[in-house]
């Protein structure tokens, strides 16, 4: 008898140690299947850290050189050829005693790697900063019946309505119905969006209020009644038509 407990209790001790073995590799912060470690937490949703775009750099860019742009480039070990210089129109960077190189879209990085390349001939090992010091800030134009017509900063996220309001809002003669958007697409390719302002704001619905990007031109047209307005008698005019219907 008691060798039938002993043989009972070592069965009983070994399916113990089979099944309590996963049960410890597959606790909290382990690795999983893959080898990776489990970044998920209790309640099922992902560490803020595991595939976050930010990371990746995806959703912010680095923002890339533009004509007009002023750089400033100092040598740490060789002050004498520091300098500042400006992206030209065709592109280039007129460097001291080196010549010119390509910068147009080109992140700081990648312009400092270009630099200490360019000058490895003439100095040894050189090490260089560069520094952004001058750009063309976001903006975008807004023109027709507006208040006020112009260029104006794009400093933070703006909605087409928003930027009406901004611009000084709509005139008498304006056609809110018409509203448009025009963005560049690529070199001679530009995308028309046309928005019914007036429909949008009388229905309280803003889902078509989109945003603005950088280069953005806001157009109001003139409505149909104003330009024929100074053909008809004002009395007669004012009897059949008001602004606000276009």
């Amino acid at each position: 008898m008691n060798m039938q407990r002993a043989a009972l209790l070592f069965l009983i001790c070994g399916f113990l140690a089979r099944t309590a073995r996963p049960a410890c590799a597959q606790s909290v912060g382990g690795p999983n299947a893959t080898g990776v470690a489990n970044t998920s937490a209790a309640d099922g949703t992902r560490s803020p850290n595991s595939g976050s775009p930010a990371l990746t750099g995806a959703r912010h860019p680095q923002y890339r050189l533009r004509k007009s742009d002023v750089i400033e480039i100092k040598f740490t070990f060789s002050p004498e050829f520091d300098q500042t210089v400006t992206v030209l129109p065709d592109g280039f960077l007129a460097l001291k005693t080196v010549g010119d190189v390509f910068a147009e879209g080109l992140t700081v990085a990648e312009l400092k790697d270009l630099v200490g390349q360019a000058y490895a001939p003439t100095l040894r090992d050189p090490e260089v900063s560069v520094i952004l010091k001058d750009f063309e800030r976001p903006f975008f134009v807004a023109g027709g019946q507006v208040g006020r017509p112009g260029k104006y900063e794009l400093r933070s996220p703006i909605t087409v309505s928003e930027a009406i309001a901004v611009a000084g809002g709509f005139t008498e003669q304006s056609r809110h119905s018409q509203v448009a958007v025009f963005r560049t697409v690529t070199t001679g390719v530009v995308e028309a969006h046309v928005l019914n302002v007036k429909a949008m704001l009388a229905s309280r619905n803003l889902e078509e209020d989109f945003e603005l990007q950088p280069g953005d031109m806001l157009f109001v047209p003139q409505n149909r009644i104003s330009k024929i307005r100074k053909f008809l008698p004002v009395s007669s005019l004012s009897t059949f038509f008001t602004p606000a219907q276009f």
